[in-house]
């Protein structure tokens, strides 16, 4: 930097000392020169906040964002042309539908269902990157130039300007010290800027006519979108409603339940360390996992044989909830294993045992008290 151009910084800074801390007062602009200074003020803070929002608008997910510029600066230092685009939330939905649709079948009414939504929701981003795309090109682009040109190139003049106000008041107020034909050219630059700064402020607001334009084409994008969005989904909600009627109109399958082949557990070695039991034809496993069906009586000659230890029924008992064994006063039920004195565990799976009268004790007492027993057998009375 020049002598001349370190003297100018020096009086620059003097004046503004002299202004902030000295209470000096400098030049004054008139008042429609700070009303467009305002209004020029406003504008760029709306269009740089505007600009954000809507970037957020169209792209809700701040780490998909990310994300997504890292790769296009990527894509720029490798040379490539295509850029991945935003993961749409509408894409990402419709792929876990089909997925999920395809994994159910054809033969559920649910899969179908969910592969129609799948595909109408991967429709649905489709139309929603055409937008972005649109409202890149018609919106943000132009009111990023407006920012990147028209008004940083005002900013620039503002600043100009007030540097050449400085300088200007500073000779001005050393007038006599300072010869008159450098604060002649001091006061013409600070008229020059003043002229160049205002003449651009006020271009730019009398052409805001072209951001209302701008803010139209936003608008349009919107809507068309939002057209195609609700074709898309009563398309989608007239499926819908067509697969529920057919549904409805087909005749229910019944269930019918395979028997359950015999099991004899014979002598094997229990894993809980109990005794192997013999089945008891009276209560089969099966009744014990349904409440409402009732166990008949068994005829004396069908009973255990009275070497495996067994408990009698002292009274019917009707069974209220899933998983209770329910049986007939006089029946037998073969017992496993003894947990402890009061704890027997059945051979057919139950969750609550009433009264029982002990007939055959023998080899209980090789019984465990594994979490998995004490959760599943409640406590019944005994008779010895």
């Amino acid at each position: 930097m020049s002598v001349a151009g370190l003297k100018k910084q020096f009086y620059k800074a003097s004046q503004l000392v002299s202004e902030k801390v000295g209470g000096a007062e400098g030049t004054k602009l008139d008042d429609d020169f700070r009303e467009m200074e305002k209004k020029v003020d406003i504008t760029s803070k709306a269009v740089a906040e505007v600009l954000v929002r809507t970037i957020e608008y169209l792209q809700p997910n701040p780490a998909s964002r990310a994300k997504l510029t890292m790769l296009n600066t990527v894509s720029k230092i490798r040379g490539q042309v295509k850029n991945p685009g935003y993961p749409q939330s509408e894409g990402l939905l419709g792929e876990c539908m089909v997925r999920h649709g395809k994994e159910l079948g054809g033969e559920s009414n649910f899969g179908d269902a969910l592969l129609d939504a799948g595909e109408s929701m991967k429709r649905l981003a489709e139309v929603k990157d055409s937008l972005d795309i649109e409202v890149k090109q018609n919106f943000i682009d132009p009111l990023q130039n407006l920012c990147d040109k028209d008004l940083k190139e005002i900013q620039h003049h503002l600043k100009k300007l007030e540097g050449r106000r400085l300088d200007f008041d500073y000779k001005k107020k050393r007038q006599g010290k300072i010869p008159d034909e450098e604060l002649r050219q001091a006061l013409e630059k600070f008229e020059e800027s003043k002229e160049v700064a205002e003449t651009s402020m006020h271009n730019l607001l009398e052409t805001d006519i072209e951001q209302v334009s701008q803010l139209s084409a936003l608008v349009d994008a919107q809507l068309d979108y939002h057209r195609q969005a609700v074709q898309i989904l009563e398309e989608l909600a007239d499926k819908l409603k067509r697969r529920v009627r057919e549904a409805s109109s087909r005749p229910r399958r019944e269930f019918k339940p395979r028997p359950q082949e015999p099991f004899e557990l014979g002598e094997l070695e229990q894993p809980n360390g109990g005794f192997p039991c013999a089945s008891a034809p009276k209560i089969t496993a099966s009744s014990s996992f349904r409440s409402g069906d009732k166990p008949t009586r068994t005829p004396s000659k069908s009973m255990p044989p009275l070497d495996q230890p067994s408990c009698k029924a002292l009274y019917d008992f009707e069974p209220e909830n899933d998983g209770e064994l329910g049986f007939r006063e006089g029946d037998l039920i073969t017992l496993t294993n003894q947990i402890d004195e009061n704890w027997m565990w059945p051979c057919a799976p139950h969750r609550s045992m009433p009264h029982l009268e002990l007939v055959q004790k023998q080899g209980c007492a090789r019984g465990s008290r594994g979490s998995e027993i004490a959760q599943q057998v409640l406590q019944p009375s005994l008779m010895t």
